[in-house]
């Protein structure tokens, strides 16, 4: 059963929420996630840059 993801360094842009975690092989990484109902964005990036600048220019379509 895999490991569930432990976010730390949470922050909030707009409706997306930025989150840092360690996948299974010990690597940084960090998830965008936009929090509106029905939107269903979400996407992982290797860099937390990557991750804001997905947050600062999502277009949520909900």
């Amino acid at each position: 059963m895999p490991r569930p993801n432990h976010f730390r360094d949470v922050i909030r842009i707009g409706l997306v929420q930025v989150g840092s975690y360690y996948d299974g092989r010990g690597r940084d990484r960090h998830t965008a996630a936009c929090t509106a109902p029905q939107c269903g964005f979400s996407a992982d990036y290797r860099n937390r840059s990557a991750a804001e600048l997905a947050a600062r220019t999502h277009q949520c379509t909900a």
